[in-house]
């Protein structure tokens, strides 16, 4: 079933008698070519490639509740390539490109919203860091404009410029940055996936690994053993907790990471705003509630809840940045499970076990980097090299002395 506007008129004239379940609900196969462990984004963003972009079968992604019920549904939505390294801003570039075309290619609204994100610049130091940064962006193909204060007041006058601890001087301003609805990006890849012939598999939690003569054979599951061929793991927090039943211990570290949606207000953010002078960011739900978060927690955590010193210091920042936010309630909160890596980047690596594969530690940077993290792990399960613009996210980084440490766009745990 393809959707589309005339799809639409015609379920609404008809009683909406003809719509379909999106994906299918398989018994698992006793054995595959690839499975993926992980239901979220990027284990569904890996399947759908796999099976679409590089045209291989017999596919499975295990997930150990329902599709999309980890970090892919507790974020704060936000889709931006505006990185400085080498290492980082090719890749989230070629996410950002995937996010331009992905309604399109896989028939689902993702509700993908280029309104634009704009980091505020406090001081003439930031103003240079700012600069550096916008001037890699365009050498990598990207977007960017640097702003004086007179441009920032005039996209948001309502904020807090000179009666403050920290004056707004300007702000880097990326255009083709936004929003995306979380759940139907994870829906969107499941069906996706499902129209494939990728068998989605739910509350299937694997519970071990068999691994004979250094090569993983399979897996072991709440359902039953599972043969594979490959085996790609895309866990996010519970990175560590998998990773040990092979027997690695993963330079990773898991914090939970709490968001914050107010009541609903009247349309006043188009974009997405980031406080320079604090950990803040914030962006207007087409609901019109707003989405915040701020930083992890300060230890480590598999809760999927936060506590209230966070929630205090996130509030600290909105009110430093935007007083009138002071005047909204708090409708919810929730907390994702936050792997974090030692520099603050990824790992999309083959593991010393052969057949096994990880994609893990990102940080702040998951949900953003979903298409291309998706993409280039299938690459990597398919031909067994690193796509071109992940070829710095490899365990080996750490051992070589070449982190890609880039504080700016996601903490460490050491840094907390």
């Amino acid at each position: 079933m393809r959707y589309s506007g005339l799809r639409v008129i015609k379920e609404a004239l008809t009683g909406h008698k003809g719509w379909q379940p999106i994906w299918r609900n398989p018994d698992p196969q006793p054995a595959y070519d690839y499975v993926i462990v992980g239901g979220g984004g990027h284990g569904l963003a890996t399947a759908y490639y796999l099976a679409k972009t590089f045209k291989q079968s017999r596919i499975a992604v295990l997930e150990k509740s329902w599709l999309g019920s980890g970090n892919i549904g507790r974020n704060t939505t936000i889709i931006r390539s505006n990185y400085l390294l080498p290492g980082n801003e090719p890749f989230y570039e070629f996410s950002m490109k995937l996010w331009e075309g992905l309604e399109q290619e896989f028939n689902f609204n993702a509700m993908v919203s280029q309104r634009g994100i704009l980091n505020l610049i406090h001081s003439d130091g930031q103003r240079d860091a700012y600069r550096r940064r916008g001037n890699a962006m365009l050498l990598a193909g990207a977007d960017a404009e640097l702003l004086d204060q007179g441009d920032v007041r005039a996209m948001y006058p309502w904020l807090n410029f000179d009666n403050a601890r920290f004056p707004i001087k300007g702000g880097l301003l990326q255009r083709r940055a936004g929003t995306a609805r979380h759940d139907g990006v994870a829906w969107g890849y499941a069906r996706g996936a499902d129209l494939a012939g990728v068998d989605l598999i739910q509350n299937c939690e694997v519970t071990g690994f068999r691994i004979e003569d250094g090569r993983v054979r399979g897996v072991e599951t709440s359902r039953g053993y599972i043969a594979a061929g490959k085996v790609g793991v895309a866990v996010a927090g519970s990175s560590g907790r998998v990773m040990a039943m092979a027997g690695m211990r993963l330079p990773i570290e898991s914090h939970v990471l709490q968001a914050f949606v107010t009541e609903g207000l009247k349309p006043v953010i188009d974009g997405v705003i980031t406080f320079g002078a604090g950990h803040f960011y914030v962006s207007q739900s087409d609901k019109g509630g707003l989405v915040f978060g701020g930083d992890i927690d300060g230890y480590n955590s598999y809760a999927q809840r936060g506590n209230l010193g966070v929630i205090e210091d996130v509030a600290q920042g909105g009110m430093a940045l935007m007083p009138m936010i002071g005047r909204a309630r708090l409708l919810r909160i929730w907390g994702g499970i936050m792997d974090m890596s030692m520099d603050g980047t990824p790992i999309i690596d083959r593991t010393p076990i052969e057949g096994l594969y990880l994609n893990a530690g990102w940080c702040y940077g998951g949900f953003k980097a979903t298409p291309a993290s998706g993409y280039a792990f299938a690459h990597l399960l398919t031909t067994g090299t690193p796509h071109e613009t992940a070829r710095f996210m490899r365990f080996d980084r750490f051992e070589r002395g070449y982190p890609i440490d880039e504080k700016g766009m996601g903490a460490t745990p050491n840094l907390h």
